[in-house]
């Protein structure tokens, strides 16, 4: 589960509590997404939309945070139970199996923010940064700060997304074929839900619903990573997110998440409190007090330039 660690880091895991079977917090909080979905949808049509769609785009936004947790083994120790509770697409647009796939090849440290090699990189080649035309840069470097991420980033995001599935499909990549039919039978009780059972048109659900849930996860993954020579100075940490940290299952504090990614979400302050100077130390202060304050630098200034500086960690650094 830790593999992958720095020595230091692996004698931290060593004295963790051992993992149960069952991540019973976990648990409950998988119904209560499930539960809360059913329930605030239903009341399309007898609530205010103004107060729907917030909520759904909340449980929504943390439906995809448990995704991320049982694409890292948890909340139980039986793999196919995990992929069961993350199966159903309540965003619709994105296959539990390729997501999963993605973000553990993400996973791969030593890559991080790589154009090419990391698939969540919103970094450019060099060269392909050169041959965008000026509508295109300036969309991109609208991209590039908070703003333009959640108003660019979902519709952008999605179809580069699909983009790159389309081309899998036609090479006939192992394992695409399958992840999208079983995507796609999920997908019918969602619509058959939203659509019958609640009466709500598929546009208002994906329109006032996905797309906010998907720019609120673009605001914790705009923070994250940085291009940088040495491997853990491209993770940054977010502190003292009482707000969205929650709803990201403390996936802010980020640094850590990519150390020990097998540590269950409610475990997480307890071990950053041991181990923060380390931490702050190894990713040379990329920390930020809040996402007010990620907003307060970057709302409307970008977070980076555009192409990727080409720089990487030597073997030493990548553990």
């Amino acid at each position: 589960m830790f593999q992958g660690l720095s020595s230091q880091s692996a004698t931290v895991a060593k004295r963790l509590a051992p993992i149960p079977a069952l991540e019973w917090p976990t648990l409950f909080v998988v119904a209560l997404t499930y539960a809360g979905w059913l329930l605030v949808t239903r009341s399309y049509g007898h609530w205010p939309l103004f107060v729907v769609a917030p909520l759904v785009t909340l449980l929504l936004t943390l439906h995809s945070s448990l995704q991320h947790e049982m694409v890292h083994g948890h909340p139980t120790r039986w793999p196919r139970l995990n992929h069961l509770l993350a199966i159903v697409p309540l965003s619709l647009w994105l296959p539990f199996a390729r997501y999963r796939r993605s973000h553990l090849i993400h996973h791969r440290d030593e890559y991080l923010t790589d154009p090419v090699e990391d698939p969540e990189s919103w970094y450019l080649s060099p060269e392909v940064a050169a041959r965008l035309d000026p509508v295109s840069r300036a969309l991109l470097q609208a991209h590039q700060t908070l703003a333009g991420r959640m108003l660019i980033g979902p519709p952008w995001g999605i179809a580069r997304f699909m983009r790159a599935e389309l081309r899998a499909l036609r090479r006939g990549d192992a394992g695409v074929r399958l992840a999208w039919l079983e995507h796609l039978l999920w997908c019918v009780p969602v619509l058959l839900w939203v659509k019958f059972a609640c009466g709500m048109p598929i546009w208002i659900y994906v329109l006032a619903m996905v797309i906010p849930s998907t720019a609120l996860l673009l605001v914790r993954s705009f923070a994250e990573h940085r291009a940088r020579p040495g491997v853990r100075q491209r993770i940054a940490i977010v502190e003292h997110s009482w707000l969205l940290g929650p709803l990201y299952l403390f996936n802010n504090l980020h640094s850590l998440h990519h150390e020990m990614p097998g540590i269950p979400w409610y475990r997480y302050h307890a071990h950053y409190g041991t181990q923060r100077a380390r931490l702050i130390a190894e990713n040379g202060g990329l920390v930020y007090c809040t996402y007010f304050d990620v907003a307060r630098r970057y709302l409307f200034r970008p977070h980076d330039a555009l192409g990727h500086p080409g720089t990487r960690a030597p073997a030493d650094q990548a553990g």
